[in-house]
Order: structure tokens, then C-alpha cells, then sequence
């Protein structure tokens, strides 16, 4: 089962948020962000900052996918 991050992006497009801007806020490495975009693993720990930082749950920003 692979995690897709879409739903995340689209969230900052219409929050109007950088991916510098997420990162500096949730306190994750330009890294982290970089391997959201590539839809590559993440730390939940990772996952959870950024919910924090844009107060939403997991399920507003990733789906999983067959």
C-alpha cells in the first residue's frame, strides 16, 4: 500500500503556504518536504509536526493507494 501526499499540496496552494514556509512552521527538514512531494516514506513523527503546524488531521493530507 503506497501513501500519496496530494491532498497536502493542494492544501497549501489554497492556503496560500510555501513549502519553505511548511517547514519552517511545522519544524521539519526542506528533506522531509522533498520526499512528500516524491510520495516516499515519512515519519509519523514528521506527519504529526506538520498536522500541528496547519491543524488538520492525517486524513487531510495523505491517502493511501493501492
Amino acid at each position: 500500500m503506497a501513501v500519496k501526499y496530494d491532498k497536502l499540496f493542494h492544501m497549501l496552494i489554497d492556503k496560500k503556504i510555501s513549502n519553505a514556509q511548511l517547514a519552517e512552521k511545522a519544524g521539519v527538514s526542506a528533506n522531509i518536504i522533498t520526499r512528500l512531494k516524491r510520495d516516499q516514506y515519512v515519519a509519523m513523527e514528521s506527519i504529526e509536526k506538520i498536522c500541528h503546524a496547519l491543524n488538520c488531521g492525517v486524513d487531510d493530507i495523505l491517502d493511501f493507494t493501492k
